[in-house]
């Protein structure tokens, strides 16, 4: 098994499996949902996709942002502590500015597609492993180019998933080697930033604890123009 890391959405991989990451906050906010009880979540790309789906898929919790800001009319945010509490209904249907579009891109490119996080760092990699293919870990990034979060995540899943690490990899397993920890290694960040300057500091920690989450969510199937997440 090869493992490749793409820093950004942009970079085609030669793998089968992928997993995706957005930790902060997408990816995360994916995991903790079915860990918390949602029974799926439907990813996709535009605001206007989300209020259609919630119309058509329903009943359903429409959470999101843009830029870190909350979409006017939705329940929730982008924010993996606010659904970790009782499911507001069965399906979550989200939007991001970043991590939700990644994930309906590679749903079209990838055989497997996993959802990956520091929640649940041990879970994926198990998952992604299983099949013994090539795995591809693919940053979400910030607006097409690289963040230092999504790349320090990467490299956590390349170390746990083990393999012959292609020179992506090793560049991400020796950034992840230059932070003392997880929360530094987020928190070292422009995302990181953006949440302390935005009054998220408290997601920032949240999407730091590794492996707290025994859970790995996958892709199974489009619903209109969304990728269907369950576990």
């Amino acid at each position: 098994m090869r493992v490749h890391v793409a820093f950004t959405p942009a970079e085609l991989t030669p793998a089968s499996v992928a997993v995706v990451v957005d930790v902060l906050r997408a990816t995360s906010t994916m995991t903790q949902a079915l860990a918390a009880g949602y029974r799926r979540v439907l990813s996709c790309a535009e605001i206007e996709e989300a209020r259609a789906l919630a119309e058509t898929e329903g009943p359903a919790a429409l959470g999101g942002e843009r830029r870190l800001e909350a979409i006017e009319g939705f329940d929730l945010g982008n924010s993996p502590a606010e659904v970790a509490g009782e499911p507001l209904a069965e399906t979550l249907i989200l939007t991001t500015t970043n991590g939700t579009r990644l994930l309906v891109a590679a749903a079209e490119r990838y055989e497997e597609v996993w959802i990956g996080s520091l929640l649940n760092l041990d879970a994926v990699a198990a998952a992604a492993r299983a099949s013994g293919e090539d795995v591809a870990v693919l940053c979400a990034g910030v607006l097409g180019e690289a963040a230092l979060d999504d790349a320090y995540c990467a490299g956590r899943i390349a170390q746990a998933l083990g393999g012959e690490p292609a020179d992506s990899a090793k560049v991400a397993i020796r950034l992840v080697e230059s932070f003392p920890d997880s929360l530094e290694g987020l928190g070292a960040s422009r995302s990181a930033a953006n949440l302390r300057r935005t009054g998220h500091a408290e997601d920032l920690e949240w999407c730091a604890r590794e492996s707290v989450l025994d859970v790995a969510p996958r892709y199974v199937r489009r619903v209109g123009p969304a990728a269907e997440v369950t576990l």
